[in-house]
């Protein structure tokens, strides 16, 4: 599993948001347990304290549990994983409309491009 982390974000806010989609994706399944810090760490090419920080606010969140001798298990509340499915399909909504201002485009016309893009992947 590659961890494409790039210098445009912050790298925490990055591995922030990839653990979280292999949670709403599966990868990392509801009640089970996941990598270790060093283990992920290794896996991202990060430096295991910016791991560790970021899954100490994964678990500030709710979204993993630390249990002392079987480390961090993914949540098993449903409605938490939806709610962060949610959030990061907003997050990706918002971030593409600020693109979009920023090109010049309004809301209606923003609307119109999403239309025929559809129209056109359906044919």
């Amino acid at each position: 599993m590659a961890w494409n982390l790039d210098s445009d974000r912050p790298i925490y806010t990055q591995i922030l948001e990839e653990i979280q989609i292999r949670i709403i994706t599966g990868q990392y399944k509801s009640g089970e347990r996941i990598p270790s810090v060093r283990e992920l760490a290794a896996q991202a090419g990060v430096n295991p304290n910016t791991m560790q920080k970021a899954l100490t606010e994964l678990e500030r969140s709710g979204l993993v549990m630390s249990q002392r001798t079987s480390g961090r298990i993914v949540t098993e509340d449903l409605e938490m994983l939806r709610q962060t499915r949610n959030k990061l399909a907003y997050d990706q909504i918002n971030a593409f409309i600020e693109r979009m201002k920023k090109l010049g485009f309004d809301k209606e016309e923003v609307m119109a491009l999403l239309k025929q893009a559809e129209g056109e992947k359906n044919e």
